[in-house]
């Protein structure tokens, strides 16, 4: 599975976890759809929701008039995804997770999604690097 559609498929489980109250591997189970359960995958659903509490903080913190509880569930969820693999993932450049995540965010997102992605995820970054 490339790290494209691991992404894509870690959001799609997000977010059956969160608006379909779904259970962690339940939802992984859904999503992969007879696909073969990927490593990445794996690290990035169970990675997010066990970190969820931080990673929620952190986006809360540079959220400018807005509620992390009022943002389109999918944005929110790109968002958790995309802060949890900037925090956890060493092998993986910032810059490639938040192209990927803006990448994402147009094909599931509205038509602000990437724009509002980007925004909150550059904050991220720009604090990280102090």
């Amino acid at each position: 599975m490339k790290r494209r559609t691991a992404r894509e498929k870690a959001l799609q489980a997000l977010f059956q976890i969160e608006i379909g109250k779904a259970d962690v591997q339940e939802s992984m189970e859904n999503v992969l759809d007879g696909m073969e359960k990927d490593e990445y995958f794996d690290f990035l659903v169970t990675g997010t929701t066990g970190n969820m509490e931080t990673i929620d903080q952190t986006i809360t913190s540079h959220l400018e008039n807005w509620k992390l509880e009022r943002l389109a569930a999918i944005d929110r969820n790109l968002l958790r995804l995309a802060v949890f693999e900037m925090t956890f993932s060493e092998d993986v450049p910032v810059n490639v997770i938040m192209d990927e995540a803006i990448e994402i965010a147009k094909t599931f997102g509205d038509d602000q999604s990437p724009k509002f992605v980007n925004a909150v995820l550059s904050k991220v970054k720009d604090e990280s690097s102090k």
